[in-house]
């Protein structure tokens, strides 16, 4: 079977692109709105997890209220928290969010994996709200007791 040149151009410029997409960086972001997780998180005696980082976004590329979301997962166990609502300046701001181990109490100090979302949240004229993420990072962390 012979393929004519213009669909082997295409299938090369798809398999580039495909190439492409999949060695994206874990941090993504659009139109000036990005998030990142710092690669330690505290433990709390009291049973809470924190996560810490930096967000950046923009009001007038995004519609709604613009929140941070927060997944730690480790050994097959993932909590997700929230982080609060950004503050969409443009600015580049720190935020922290804390979860509640009481539901999870194999989290544990050492090695873990942080997902983290900046979510633009609007109504979609039904029960459930739209939600969009605009910008997220993923990384291994370290869990840290924190006395």
């Amino acid at each position: 079977m012979r393929i004519s040149t213009p669909r082997l151009a295409v299938a090369a410029v798809s398999v580039l692109a495909a190439a492409t997409a999949f060695a994206a960086p874990a941090s993504a972001g659009a139109f000036g709105n990005d998030i990142s997780v710092q690669p330690y998180g505290h433990i709390s005696k009291d049973g809470n997890v924190t996560l810490f980082g930096t967000y950046r976004c923009t009001a007038p590329s995004l519609s709604g209220a613009v929140q941070i979301s927060a997944t730690l997962v480790q050994d097959g166990t993932r909590l997700g928290f929230g982080g609060g609502e950004a503050i969409c300046d443009g600015e580049q701001r720190k935020w922290s969010a804390t979860g509640s181990l009481r539901m999870t109490p194999d989290v544990h100090p050492g090695g873990a994996g942080a997902e983290v979302r900046l979510q633009s949240v609007r109504p979609s004229g039904g029960l459930i709200p739209h939600v969009s993420y605009v910008a997220e990072d993923r990384r291994d962390i370290e869990l840290v007791e924190r006395h």
